[in-house]
């Protein structure tokens, strides 16, 4: 029984510490989602907030700064794919997928000319990371952004503009700045979450370390219906589903590799099952143009 229950406890824990990043980066696409934009760039927004808080880090020993790095390299991230979306009508898709791939070989070029290893950043040492901030925050981020969301003329605007744009530029709101606005909350949290990753979870930067956590939000956001409380059960049952994966590793007569693609393969179940029933906002993914019916 005893065994038992220090199993479950954790499975438990586990989940928590691995559901964080995804919870995280998913509320931050949903603020963006809501507004009408495609956040596909939630997975180069984590990678540039990992390298950016491991790298301040180590250049000065202070986690509390590679924190501040971490949250303003997502938000700059997030201020480039909104630019690109929002102000020049990019496709949303292309632009998020083009930003994954930069931020994919930028920080092992970075990594290379700071400390000669495009592989990894330094390790820190225990006293350099914020293993329980994150995960805090993320769990408070939930209400807070149900709150927001659907308590708040923000909220409703935000909402509003994801729906139906003109409708909202005929009374005298800038379509353009509530966008920008939820793509920038978007990176904020999206790189919250890189940080947890790489000063909170692990304690160095490496190569791709996000390993498709970004897509997986998206899931989650799909899966939830884009409903800030259903959100975070995704995220639950897909840490949950990742760290039953890592339970298994060394338990079982099944190869590593093919234990390893259970959560890829339950996202893209999720996918199957549930995007053609999910309802996502009206105007997600069509750019505004003014005057245009």
């Amino acid at each position: 029984m005893s065994d038992t229950l220090l199993l479950l406890a954790s499975l438990f824990s586990s989940t928590l510490r691995l559901s964080t990043p995804l919870i995280l980066a998913a509320l931050g696409g949903l603020y963006a989602e809501r507004s009408g934009v495609i956040n596909m760039a939630l997975e180069g927004i984590m990678l540039a907030g990992a390298f950016a808080a491991a790298t301040i880090t180590a250049l000065t020993g202070s986690p509390w700064l590679g924190l501040l790095a971490g949250l303003t390299a997502g938000l700059l991230v997030a201020a480039l794919h909104a630019f690109c979306c929002v102000t020049c009508r990019a496709d949303q898709v292309v632009t998020g997928t083009a930003i994954n791939i930069l931020m994919l070989g930028i920080p092992p070029l970075v990594s290379g000319a700071l400390f000669e290893s495009t592989g990894s950043t330094p390790a820190l040492a225990q006293s350099q990371t914020l293993p329980n901030l994150p995960i805090v925050a993320a769990f408070v981020t939930v209400p807070v952004t149900a709150f927001v969301l659907f308590k708040t003329p923000f909220g409703l605007r935000l909402r509003a503009v994801g729906e139906l744009p003109e409708a909202v530029a005929t009374a005298g709101v800038s379509v353009t700045w509530l966008r920008w606005q939820g793509v920038l909350l978007s990176g904020l949290l999206a790189g919250l979450g890189g940080v947890y990753l790489s000063i909170g979870q692990n304690s160095l930067y490496t190569r791709n370390m996000t390993a498709g956590r970004g897509y997986i939000a998206l899931a989650a956001l799909i899966f939830g219906n884009w409903l800030p409380w259903r959100v975070l059960l995704a995220c639950l049952l897909f840490g949950f589903m990742d760290a039953v994966q890592i339970r298994l590793q060394g338990t079982s007569s099944i190869p590593t590799q093919f234990i390893q693609i259970i959560p890829y393969i339950f996202t893209m179940v999720v996918l199957a099952g549930f995007i053609g029933k999910a309802t996502p906002p009206r105007a997600l993914g069509t750019p505004y143009i003014k005057g245009r019916r």
